[in-house]
């Protein structure tokens, strides 16, 4: 019947899920991970239970129900046959962060293909030592110190007031909040005080050094001119979403309508269209990366092992793109610059690169397609994933946004294809578990039209997690010694439509536009000369 084949895959995805969690889940958890990764609540009533206790009953050789010390209800995994070896290799993680040095450099590397770089140690040096804060949430941090330090008893507060939510670190896979601050040191600093621990932006700390006397926040207030000529303050920094960012605040690419701040609802008149506003250029891609070589990454976005998104970890990088998402809600959250930058229907067309408001940030985007008289579908070329969005949402992007390359890679997981032609669902639950919040060793394989073919690997367990060797000891995968072309991307690679590839684009950098040259062009009624722009090198 219908409800036993749904009960059977539902065992599945219950059993992916709390085999990834080594220490179990309420089951208030359960319900929370299976909407954040089936993106819709447990089919309960379609099964014809009351609550997520009563149906996990209904499921003795899949889940454990326990008691913890203080009574709360835990439900852990029980593996079966094809899931006993990932369960163990999960009940070795260990929490804590571990010292390289203890663990011996001349492992073997049992699960990796014939393929094995030459040097498998050197993956410890990429290892996922401590939890990834998610980048927006970095971000969100590091705009409420902005303005002014905070008591650590305070944050709590503050962020709820803030953000509409509270800051759950836990989720993230910390154990304190010295931790998280502890992988933040870079950025926020900690200081004694009488009053308890004080959390302050490193740079905000050294602009009150240097600017003795200045109020708190002073440095940070908007001139009332012309905000597109006002320079980002030294504390802007980091980048969104998680896709995922996935759970910091809403993701772009799982998004909910919300409401535009006062002034975004309609359109103005249309003014005329600014001479450093984009209009016929691409972002470039970041260089491809060498065949063989390791590099840390975070999975941003996720269709299937054959269709995600990453960014190379790399301080550098990271900060670029934080300080340019800061500089774009520094410029167009002024009213005189977001209208100045409205874009009129003409130019509201497929192709057209530009950024759009969500959740108070902007972000640069390319329109993929219309949808409606209100609406497009948009492709964040720095996270990978497409949204629909309101019209009244976008803006011309700026020539000086076009520097930085587009940080999303597209990728598939090297050398397997799921076992019935497409992913289950289960499949696809379990690579968003392997990946979820959390550093990896990616090693390169090789560039398919475009695609990045690479090996995933979490190190930080006792021993190497190879995420297709995962898959295929489940049984979602036939591990092939080759890589098959993505059959999602042959559908639809946002990337590739949209991305211009940094080889064809020479090393010269971007050339913002001459204004005044441009001016005098369009006086005399003449086009615009033609302008050349390229990839910036991060």
């Amino acid at each position: 019947s219908v409800q036993a084949q749904l009960m059977e895959v539902l065992k599945k995805e219950v059993r992916a899920m709390l085999i990834a969690a080594k220490e179990g889940l309420t089951p208030q958890q359960l319900e929370e991970q299976y909407m954040a990764m089936v993106c819709k609540p447990l089919p309960l009533h379609s099964l014809g239970f009351q609550s997520t206790l009563e149906m996990v009953r209904q499921m003795p050789e899949v889940v454990s129900i326990c008691s913890s010390k203080n009574g709360t209800l835990i439900l852990k995994a029980i593996a079966d046959d094809s899931t006993k070896g990932i369960a163990k290799l999960v009940a070795n993680q260990k929490v804590k962060t571990r010292k390289a040095s203890k663990k011996p450099a001349t492992k073997a590397n049992a699960t990796f293909p014939t393929k094995n770089p030459k040097n498998p140690q050197s993956l410890r040096s990429l290892s996922a030592r401590t939890p990834v804060l998610p980048a927006a949430v970095q971000a969100e941090l590091q705009d409420l110190l902005r303005s002014s330090p905070l008591l650590l008893t305070d944050l709590d507060r503050a962020f709820l007031s803030r953000f509409g939510r509270a800051f759950q670190y836990r989720q993230y896979g910390f154990v304190s909040m010295a931790e998280v601050l502890r992988s933040l040191s870079d950025s926020i600093v900690v200081e004694e005080t009488k009053a308890g621990s004080l959390l302050l932006l490193r740079k905000y700390l050294a602009s009150q050094m240097e600017q003795e006397g200045v109020p708190q926040g002073a440095a940070e207030e908007m001139p009332q001119g012309s905000a597109e000529e006002e320079e980002v303050p030294q504390g802007a920094a980091e980048e969104m979403p998680q896709g995922e960012a996935e759970e910091e605040g809403v993701p772009p690419g799982e998004a909910q309508e919300e409401e535009m701040p006062q002034g975004f609802e309609q359109f103005p008149p249309t003014p005329e269209i600014p001479p450093d506003a984009v209009q016929d250029r691409s972002l470039c891609a970041l260089p491809p990366l060498k065949r063989g070589c390791l590099v840390g990454v975070i999975v941003e976005f996720i269709v299937s092992p054959s269709q995600f998104y990453i960014h190379v970890c790399s301080t550098e990088a990271s900060y670029k793109l934080q300080d340019l998402l800061f500089e774009m809600r520094h410029v167009y959250s002024h009213k005189v610059a977001s209208d100045k930058y409205i874009m009129p229907e003409s130019a509201v067309r497929p192709g057209q690169l530009c950024c759009v408001l969500f959740s108070k940030w902007w972000y640069r985007v390319v329109i993929h397609r219309v949808v409606s008289e209100q609406e497009v579908e948009v492709f964040y070329a720095d996270y990978g994933h497409l949204q629909i969005v309101q019209k009244s949402w976008l803006r011309f992007l700026k020539w000086h946004y076009l520097k930085l390359p587009a940080q999303a890679i597209p990728c598939s997981l090297a050398w397997v294809k799921p076992v019935e032609g497409a992913w289950s669902s289960a499949a696809v639950l379990l690579f968003k578990h392997l990946c979820r919040f959390k550093e990896l060793v990616g090693i390169v394989d090789e560039y398919v039209d475009g695609v990045l073919y690479l090996f995933l690997c979490d190190t930080s367990t006792k021993e190497d997690v190879y995420f297709h060797s995962v898959l295929r000891d489940m049984g979602y995968a036939v591990v092939c010694g080759k890589n098959i072309p993505s059959q999602e991307f042959e559908e639809l690679n946002p990337s590739a439509l949209y991305v211009q590839p940094s080889g064809e684009l020479g090393n010269a950098e971007v050339v913002e536009p001459d204004l005044c040259l441009q001016q005098e062009s369009r006086d005399a009624g003449s086009e615009t000369a033609t302008l050349k722009m390229d990839g910036a090198e991060l």
